[in-house]
């Protein structure tokens, strides 16, 4: 109770006792959600197991080994059960481990779980939310699937696992389990055990403060990881049909619990825990992502003093922050620009320079050469005059020649008739 809060006695019955079948109403009117990550290599019997935990058969196609990355592939299916209905999403990791270098397969699962943190914290974020009918993305329980080996678990699987712990609820499980023997397995699980505490990897421990589930839970957390065999094959076993593997061997029931941990699993995952698993995703992975989200947008509690932040006031500041910033690189920008115009302006003005040079070169050259042509000209009309000079002289030469020589020759004429008369 809070302080100068008082406990007072009712003298009858008001009705406020009938809240908890409210809630059950709205819930079951409104329906829940509930989002598994499957994390595992190619061929480990991912789609199987989902398929027999909530007994029915989803849609998918078997993935090739032969995927270049790492691609997470999501199916959303609407479930009932009796009168409550359940929006169950499946999201699976096809390629992984497939590649020869795994050492950034991890990172597009670590993207993916960050995207639906992100798109919640923007739903929380806006001025009109509608989180009431906002489908809930979130990964609430990430089955991360540990080939049969019986030796320990792979660098991949522990690195993977390490970077996902402060995101997501994580259950190891053992696949496939009926590849090793009982002796081995038990030896398995202590190693893998051990390996997970030695790397510091926090795994999800069903949660013990609720007496009602304490116990169970208590003796589940021992029993951690699972050992799992999935089929959707139905077998007749004595007087009743039940889910098995046939081997030549022998029978393997999926649903003894001296064969496998399936009914362990199922009981954990969707029977007792699946609402502390949407919890854990909220108050625990999430708020530490919405967190460490705020605080890089600048966002705290409490100021240096210890004194309670104002949301207006951070508000303010990082818009101030943010419009200084905006200033600063405005005016870098500016000087930028001042600088490229000034440079722009100086070559500009070279070139215009060279341009003068090469115009006076080439007028002085055109100059010259006109010169030198008008030199020729002069030079060649002083040659045509000198031409036409001596042609006239010859001219006249040549005509002075003839009309002497027709002097003479009337002078021969008339001598040889004065002759003739004689």
């Amino acid at each position: 109770m809070g302080e100068g809060c008082r406990t007072v006695p009712l003298a009858g019955h008001v009705g406020f006792d009938s809240l908890p079948d409210q809630l059950v109403n709205r819930s079951v009117n409104h329906g829940f959600c509930f989002n598994i990550l499957c994390v595992g290599e190619t061929g480990l019997g991912k789609s199987t197991l989902m398929d027999t935990l909530f007994n029915t058969r989803f849609e998918g196609d078997p993935a090739s080994h032969s995927q270049p990355g790492v691609q997470l592939k999501s199916s959303t299916y609407d479930l009932q059960e009796s009168n409550v209905r359940l929006k169950l999403t499946i999201v699976g990791t096809v390629g992984f481990g497939d590649q020869i270098n795994k050492e950034d397969s991890y990172k597009p699962i670590v993207e993916f779980i960050d995207t639906q943190f992100e798109s919640y914290l923007q739903e929380e974020l806006k001025i009109k939310r509608v989180l009431h009918s906002y489908h809930d993305s979130r990964i609430h329980a990430c089955l991360y699937f540990i080939a049969p080996t019986g030796h320990s678990l792979k660098s991949l699987e522990l690195v993977t696992m390490k970077k996902l712990d402060s995101k997501v609820n994580i259950i190891p499980i053992i696949a496939k389990s009926d590849a090793i023997s009982k002796s081995e397995l038990t030896k398995f699980k202590i190693k893998i055990t051990s390996e997970l505490v030695s790397n510091g990897v926090q795994i999800y421990q069903f949660p013990t403060d609720d007496e009602s589930v304490a116990e169970i839970n208590g003796t589940m957390n021992a029993h951690l990881p699972f050992a799992v065999i999935g089929s959707t094959e139905e077998m007749k076993i004595g007087n009743k049909m039940m889910k098995a593997r046939q081997y030549p061997w022998g029978t393997v029931q999926v649903e003894n619990e001296t064969h496998c941990d399936f009914v362990k699993l199922r009981e954990m995952l969707i029977r007792v825990n699946m609402e502390d698993l949407r919890e854990q995703t909220h108050t625990r992975h999430y708020e530490l992502y919405r967190l460490c989200k705020l605080e890089e947008m600048g966002f705290k509690d409490t100021d240096p003093d210890s004194k309670p932040f104002s949301l207006q006031e951070t508000y303010e500041a990082k818009r101030n922050e943010f419009l200084g910033e905006l200033q600063k690189k405005e005016e870098e920008m500016r000087q930028m620009f001042v600088q490229r115009v000034k440079e722009k302006e100086g070559e500009l003005k070279e070139a215009e320079k060279e341009l003068h040079e090469k115009f006076d070169r080439l007028k002085k050259l055109h100059q010259d050469e006109k010169k030198k042509v008008e030199d020729k000209k002069k030079l060649l009309d002083d040659e045509v005059n000198a031409f036409k000079q001596r042609k006239t002289a010859a001219e006249l030469i040549q005509s002075q020649a003839q009309q002497a020589g027709g002097s003479q020759t009337l002078k021969r004429d008339k001598e040889r008739k004065n002759s003739g008369f004689l």
